[in-house]
């Protein structure tokens, strides 16, 4: 098995001098997508300065050019660095950018992705407890998506401000509610100034990237094991290989990155190879050539056989015929029990 993902940072050469303001050097590529997305927010904001009818003309240029270029890749460089502050101690205002200035841009309210990510869903492993736990649900019928989805949409704000309550975490508990009603707030009275350029700027990439980030979390959760749900390689997935690693930092390692939260995403591949005899011991599955969203596709369409296809046969897990890979996937995606 051969594996091509990235191991090295790629960014100009004039952002080299950069790297002394930053925890890692090797996160110069993660500062120069923080420029690019930064140009695309001062595009966002042009577009409230435009008269109404050029607005509507303009969006299918910003979202393309923009957004279709930016938006996933923004998302999991919030990921990253929730996990990993971007810049050292002396320069800390600076990691207020992403999550404050440049988040509503993508879709992201500011503080609420790092309380649901790190004070609740890394704490809860996606067990009973997790709010976006996957466990109760049938994960390949597009109904049970759907009412996943729309609780997330609809709940999911009021329910993690409880969670925080009940645990007595009232520091993140604070956070979000500072951040959604600043946003909100802002929402509101651009909406009754702008509203075309609200909606495009800023409302429809909220709905979009919830959505994806809905769609992801379902399937790096799918298949999850009914004899040993809190075990992270029997909980999540692998994704090799594929155009999404080379754009996002590496994301296609959910195992890895709940064994190792902190591992720096150009550690992910190598990591993966000295330890994949931990991943066929675990039986855990991995998928050569699929990211997440052409797995969930696969999921909700019953295309088992694209699944068993780019299964890899681990070297020391269970050897199985194709039918038994399809067996042995649709186990995996049943509701658990006391969920």
């Amino acid at each position: 098995m051969t594996i091509s993902d990235p191991r090295s940072v790629n960014a100009p050469r004039f952002l080299q001098g950069a790297a002394q303001l930053l925890n890692d050097p090797r996160d110069v590529s993660v500062l120069w997508l923080m420029l690019q997305c930064g140009s695309m927010a001062l595009c966002g904001s042009a577009l409230f300065l435009v008269p109404e009818p050029w607005t509507f003309y303009l969006a299918p240029f910003y979202w393309v050019f923009g957004l279709g270029a930016l938006l996933d890749r923004f998302t999991l460089m919030l990921h990253f660095t929730s996990h990993r502050p971007l810049f050292k101690k002396g320069h800390g205002l600076l990691n207020r950018v992403i999550p404050w200035l440049l988040a509503p841009f993508f879709g992201q309210t500011p503080n609420t992705y790092f309380a649901h990510h790190m004070g609740m869903h890394h704490r809860e492993e996606n067990l009973a407890a997790d709010l976006s736990s996957t466990g109760r649900f049938q994960r390949d019928r597009l109904d049970h998506w759907l009412r996943y989805y729309l609780r997330f949409m609809l709940i999911g704000l009021p329910e993690l401000c409880l969670y925080f309550a009940r645990r007595q975490q009232w520091k993140l508990m604070w956070r979000v509610i500072a951040g959604e009603g600043v946003y909100w707030s802002l929402m509101a009275l651009l909406l009754w100034q702008r509203p075309a350029a609200t909606l495009i700027v800023l409302l429809l990439p909220l709905i979009v990237i919830r959505t994806l980030m809905m769609m992801g979390n379902w399937t790096q959760h799918s298949f999850v094991s009914a004899q040993h749900p809190e075990d992270p390689y029997q909980a999540s997935i692998t994704c090799l290989n594929t155009r999404y690693n080379r754009r996002c930092f590496n994301d296609g390692y959910h195992v890895l990155h709940h064994v190792q939260p902190r591992a720096h995403w150009t550690d992910h591949p190598q990591l993966f190879e000295t330890t994949i005899a931990e991943y066929a011991e675990h039986d855990s599955i991995v998928f050569d050539g699929l990211d997440y969203f052409q797995i969930w596709l696969c999921l909700m369409f019953q295309r088992w056989g694209t699944l068993a296809d780019r299964f890899v046969r681990l070297e020391g897990a269970p050897q199985r015929s194709r039918d038994e890979v399809i067996a042995f996937l649709k186990s995996r995606v049943r509701p658990l029990p006391g969920y």
